[in-house]
């Protein structure tokens, strides 16, 4: 299990990211859950200096909302960590949950 990305300020989806995420998963035909939303859950290495290194989606059947998790995870993250003690690389998990209405 991997610790929790440790922001300083917790990211905020924007109704502009819900749609499009909702826009993609219906015109990909991917699997959509029930209720109107979608989770991705996110690793990312972070460095030594505190440098995202590389995030990697979970895959939930829905390439291109993976991938936009994964890019908006790295995007929020970019000066947004509270300072580490290690001073190796690390993974941690985050997770983006878009929902919009049924």
């Amino acid at each position: 299990m991997l610790a929790p990305l440790p922001y300083k300020t917790a990211p905020q989806i924007t109704p502009e990211m819900n749609s499009f995420v909702q826009r993609e998963a219906i015109g990909r035909k991917c699997p959509m859950p029930q209720g109107g939303s979608m989770t991705v859950d996110v690793a990312v290495l972070v460095d030594q200096a505190g440098g995202i290194r590389t995030t990697v989606p979970r895959a939930i059947g829905c390439a291109t909302v993976e991938q936009y998790a994964a890019a908006l995870v790295a995007g929020f993250a970019r000066n947004n960590l509270l300072p580490r003690t290690g001073l190796q690389e690390q993974w941690y998990r985050t997770t983006l949950t878009f929902t919009w209405p049924t």
